[in-house]
């Protein structure tokens, strides 16, 4: 078990996530602590495209990329504590349980997105997640993820 607490900047994440925009949803990793926990940031800036349909005239950040964001964040953390090798792996939803929207998350608002390990193994890995804003508590879940081969994904 290791703990690290650095800055993972935009550049070294989209080394571990194949996503991009518009849909690559974590800014910075601000903490890591392997296998444990692992704290994200999103900025939420207006200019995001699905702002033009959610809602036009109130623009709410969409439920499902807040889930999306969260397990982005806690697929790094597992990348890093499987030991995986960067680009060969893919990590795949399995389940979202138990979540819950507390207040909307709008443009101009950083999220927070902390993310604990309950179970981190290959065949299904197992987080609880939850995102703040202004440290009060915005949304939460649990986020199940499996891991797979790019290849195998191609075939």
């Amino acid at each position: 078990m290791s703990e690290r607490n650095f800055v993972m900047d935009i550049n070294k994440i989209m080394q571990y996530l194949p996503h991009r925009y518009p849909f690559l949803l974590v800014d910075r990793i601000l903490e890591i602590e392997v296998p444990k926990r692992i704290v994200g940031l999103k900025n939420v800036t207006v200019n995001e495209p699905q702002f033009t349909g959610h809602f036009p005239g109130l623009p709410i950040f969409p439920g499902v990329l807040i889930l999306e964001a969260m397990a982005q964040v806690g697929g790094i953390l597992l990348i890093e504590s499987l030991n995986l090798e960067i680009g060969k792996y893919a990590i795949l939803y399995a389940g979202v349980d138990d979540a819950r929207f507390k207040r909307p998350i709008v443009p101009g608002d950083t999220m927070i997105i902390e993310m604990e390990a309950l179970v981190l193994k290959k065949r299904l890995s197992k987080m609880k997640g939850v995102v703040k804003v202004d440290g009060k508590i915005a949304a939460e879940a649990t986020i199940m993820a499996s891991v797979t081969e790019v290849e195998k994904l191609k075939s």
